[in-house]
């Protein structure tokens, strides 16, 4: 069976990338297609590298049962060669993925709502870092969505589980 890689974009890698990134290896682990389906997340700019998620985050992944243990680390140029699928946060993150992608790169690279069920197309996943905890959750909400549409457009699309 092939093996898919997906790595999820968002500026600094501490609120909405690692949240995916907890979620998504979450819904992969309950599936059992761990051997099928590796995740990673990473930001645009190396503000926060090496840093843990942000304590928001984690706090609301907690409570539905996650764990956001990924370190910050930012976008390398091997990333599109690496991975399937990169999924931006933003337009503006999908506007530098664009931007920084090699001629014949080989991940996809897309907004991650579109994986969303729920959501319009060209839809964000908004950045909570400057708000209340209720954004942390309103963000966990979207990403639980997208990240159950990703896996099930992976599993068709792959042939997989």
């Amino acid at each position: 069976m092939p093996r898919v890689s997906v790595c999820f974009v968002c500026t600094g890698n501490i609120c909405r990338s690692p949240t995916a990134d907890g979620v998504m290896r979450a819904f992969v682990e309950r599936a059992n297609l761990g051997e099928h389906v590796s995740v990673d997340s990473c930001g645009t700019h190396a503000y926060h590298v090496g840093e843990l998620p942000d304590v928001r985050s984690r706090r609301a992944a907690t409570v539905r049962g996650y764990s956001l243990t990924h370190r910050a680390r930012v976008l390398v140029a091997s990333d599109y060669e690496h991975f399937d699928y990169l999924l931006a946060m933003d337009t503006g993150h999908l506007g530098i993925l664009r931007k920084r992608a090699p001629e014949r790169a080989r991940a996809r690279v897309e907004l991650f709502r579109a994986f969303d069920p729920e959501a319009a197309a060209g839809s964000e996943v908004p950045d909570p870092y400057y708000g209340e905890d209720d954004g942390f959750v309103e963000v966990l909400d979207m990403v639980e969505r997208a990240c159950k549409g990703l896996l099930d457009h992976i599993s068709r699309t792959h042939r997989i589980g």
